[in-house]
């Protein structure tokens, strides 16, 4: 009997709950009937300042529970993620201009430095020289003897004695004067001058370009300050090597970028953020890459050559090795790769191990092989005789029909265009020593060639344009000895490039900066910004003012210049 109470009471409570509600919502719905609801007893705590403020306080903190409880969406993050890239971007830009000044000041600081102690040094000498003459001339016995000699050679004049200084500093005493009366001469006429390829060339008579250069012996030497600091127009710099730079090259399309490093990484990647990063990979090849080319009508293939003699055929778009191949055991070194701009087929050059110190002493005989892209196999190998010097470097002419191969003898080799047959159709002896680089010019009239002249402790490296229509004629040529220093060229092979159009020349260089060269024009030409270690690696946008500069210092560097 008592749970049936007990049951009755919960009944009615939960009824009168029900009838409670029932009437507040009742009471609610009966405000738009009434006349002034602000008015009734019933309603005027619904129109009160206090109760309008409570109100929204606890919808503002309703709504803040419920917001701090969501994640945030996707679409949002990317905003404030691209906001802070470019954010990011901008602040690396500003500190990059500034560390380039920075570095700018600190050569200039040095620079100075070294004119000063160079100043210094030539002062002592003079005072030297010049009390040793006063004492001679006092222990001299006969005066007439002594007034006599000086009459027959008078002293030299105060401004002759020092730029013999300088020159004695660089060149040493037996070449002051015949040094001192070329530079004097060609300084003071600014014209053009005659070269005779000598020393075993084609001893024809060839006209250089001198552009108010001093020269000596058909050598250019140029100024510090000739070289003014090109005008930039935007600058990327990629950090992502751990060891020094070898190679770089732009894509066929000029959107990715081939950058390879001594530790035996090539690196895709790309400088503009519109392009897409769905190609950037990294390529571990376990040895010291020494020649990179990219297929020459699209960006899908890249030719890795390594140390080991490895070639590997990397595909972009499926980010994986298609090809592995390997030339000869008897020559380990793909010292460079170069893909015919028709033809589906590459050529490799190939060293064998030499007995040397430096880069080129340390590279044998050459082998030259021909390779076909579409079955990975050989196709011939080009003859070059007997125990040949070392290629270098490799260039195709515009419709492949030409290759052009530079020899550590200092020969440049031709080989007609029927690649197949190997048919060498000409060659000439362009250097003393070895040639670096080579490449042919815009016009296909003419081509390129670094390389180093001069012999026993007097080094040069210098950049001739020969004729191709006069074999053995120099159109233009270009010393760059203070930039390619001999000890920057014991570490690596220096390399240049072509702008676009075939008027800048970018070179390599054992300083902080390299040289870009107006090819035949009337100003001396210019130099990049600086890098904080040797310049080791150069390339030209192929259709635009853009270059990629290799440092040492394990920096990818992208430049646009105005």
């Amino acid at each position: 009997m008592v749970w049936w109470v007990s049951l009755l009471f919960t009944v009615l409570s939960l009824m009168d709950y029900c009838f409670l509600d029932l009437y507040i919502w009742a009471c609610d719905a009966a405000i738009p009937y009434l006349k002034n609801p602000n008015l009734d007893p019933e309603f005027r705590i619904y129109f009160s300042k206090e109760w309008y403020e409570a109100l929204r306080l606890s919808v503002r903190n309703f709504f803040s529970e419920i917001f701090n409880g969501t994640r945030l969406p996707a679409l949002l993050k990317i905003s404030s993620e691209k906001n802070t890239a470019n954010r990011l971007k901008k602040d690396i830009k500003q500190l990059n201009l500034k560390l380039s000044q920075l570095q700018a000041l600190l050569e200039e600081k040095e620079a100075q430095l070294c004119r000063l102690r160079i100043h210094a040094s030539s002062t002592l000498e003079e005072s030297t020289r010049l009390t040793s003459h006063s004492s001679s001339t006092i222990h001299v016995e006969d005066p007439l003897i002594s007034r006599d000699a000086q009459e027959t050679c008078p002293p030299a004049t105060p401004q002759l004695v020092q730029k013999a200084l300088d020159q004695d500093f660089v060149a040493g005493p037996s070449q002051v004067q015949s040094e001192l009366t070329m530079s004097e001469y060609f300084h003071d006429s600014n014209a053009s001058s005659n070269l005779n390829v000598g020393d075993g060339g084609t001893g024809d008579t060839s006209q250089i370009w001198q552009d108010g250069t001093c020269s000596e012996n058909g050598r250019e030497g140029h100024v510090e300050d000739e070289f003014p600091e090109v005008k930039v127009d935007f600058q990327e710099t990629f950090l992502g090597h751990t060891s020094p730079i070898s190679r770089c090259r732009f894509s066929a399309s000029g959107n990715n970028i081939a950058s390879a490093s001594l530790d035996g990484t090539v690196r895709i990647w790309t400088y503009d953020s519109s392009t897409p990063a769905s190609r950037n990979a990294t390529i571990y090849c376990g040895a010291e890459i020494m020649s990179l080319d990219w297929e020459s009508k699209s960006d899908r293939l890249l030719l890795i050559g390594t140390a080991d003699g490895g070639i590997k055929a990397w595909n972009v778009d499926a980010k994986r090795v298609v090809c592995d191949l390997s030339t000869t055991e008897a020559f380990p070194s793909v010292l460079d790769l170069k893909c015919s701009p028709v033809e589906p087929i590459f050529v490799s050059a190939a060293a064998s191990r030499g007995h040397g110190s430096s880069y080129i002493d340390k590279l044998g005989f050459a082998s030259l092989t021909v390779w076909n892209m579409k079955m990975w196999k050989v196709v011939t190998v080009l003859p070059l005789g007997k125990d040949p010097p070392a290629i270098t470097s490799l260039c195709f002419n515009h419709n492949g029909k030409i290759l052009a191969a530079s020899a550590t003898d200092g020969m440049i080799h031709m080989f007609a265009k029927d690649m197949a047959a190997g048919l060498q159709i000409t060659g000439w002896p362009a250097h003393d020593s070895a040639i670096n680089s080579i490449l042919f010019g815009p016009d296909e009239t003419s081509i390129f060639s670094l390389g180093s002249d001069g012999k026993a402790s007097i080094y040069y490296l210098e950049i001739f344009e020969w004729s191709l229509q006069n074999q053995g004629h120099v159109l233009w040529s270009r010393n760059c000895s203070r930039f390619c220093d001999p000890e920057s060229s014991k570490i690596c092979r220096h390399e240049m490039a072509l702008d676009a159009n075939g008027r800048r020349l970018l070179v390599t260089s054992g300083s902080i900066r390299a040289p870009i060269y107006q090819v035949r024009g009337h100003i001396n030409g210019l130099q990049t910004l600086p890098h904080s270690a040797a310049i080791t690696t150069v390339d030209w946008h192929p259709t635009l003012p853009f270059f990629v500069t290799g440092s040492a210092n394990n920096s990818v560097r992208v430049t646009s210049i105005l």
